[in-house]
């Protein structure tokens, strides 16, 4: 049987940086271009009835840029949500995060602050950024999550099951990725999703992502139709 619809796509948006040197541009433009092309694929994505769209934004290691790109990624941050929060009221997309996001910029922490709360009751889909977010993090968050609880409480430890640990995840109530799309062409995870993209199907593009738009996301999904999931079980 072919894959069903497909409810979450996880995207590692990457390529930027030479996109722009292939183009003798600043590096920032290259992240410039990419950040309008998030609205061109959240389209596509509302289109094929994605119910969940989580994209890469900014990992636990970007901080080990030079301090202007840095500082030129937290303002395009900024610069995005106040560019898109109206379209994303328009279309009742709701905005969530998962990450360390306490350690972002405070300006771009308070825009970003500000948009979750007004796109809340949103239901039309769901814009999921991962900023400062890192996917060993995540699991080392959740072991202390659950440690620092069964300390409050007073009790034992219990005995951890998978389904109990997922419920320290950052996004425990968002399904796990049906397929998770990778452009540029690069071969590995980079610390993203490391739990939840177990069985996940996987599609890498050449195409780098500030060239990514309706037609890649549409021919991501059609690969996607023509996999059989089985888990890990046999036919």
């Amino acid at each position: 049987m072919k894959n069903a619809k497909v409810r979450h796509v996880a995207i590692i948006m990457d390529g930027n940086g030479r996109w722009a040197e292939r183009r003798g541009l600043p590096k920032v433009e290259g992240h410039r271009q990419g950040a309008r092309q998030v609205t061109e694929v959240l389209k596509a994505a509302q289109e094929y009835g994605v119910e969940f769209l989580t994209l890469y934004a900014f990992s636990t290691e970007n901080w080990k840029r030079p301090v202007a790109e840095v500082t030129a990624l937290m303002g395009l941050l900024e610069e995005f949500i106040d560019d898109k929060l109206p379209e994303l009221m328009k279309n009742g997309i709701r905005l969530r995060t998962i990450g360390r996001t306490e350690d972002l910029f405070p300006g771009a922490r308070k825009k970003l602050l500000h948009a979750i709360e007004m796109t809340e009751k949103n239901n039309g889909g769901t814009l999921n950024l991962a900023l400062n977010y890192g996917g060993r993090a995540e699991i080392v968050d959740a072991v202390n999550k659950m440690a620092a609880e069964m300390t409050e409480k007073g009790g034992r430890f219990p005995k951890v099951t998978e389904e109990s640990f997922r419920n320290y995840l950052y996004a425990s109530d968002i399904p796990d990725p049906d397929l998770l799309i990778r452009t540029s062409g690069e071969l590995r995870l980079s610390n993203f999703l490391l739990w939840e993209l177990s069985y996940s199907e996987m599609y890498v593009t050449d195409t780098l992502w500030p060239d990514f738009g309706k037609k890649e996301f549409g021919e991501a999904l059609e690969a996607y139709g023509q996999r059989d999931r089985r888990f890990g079980g046999r036919k």
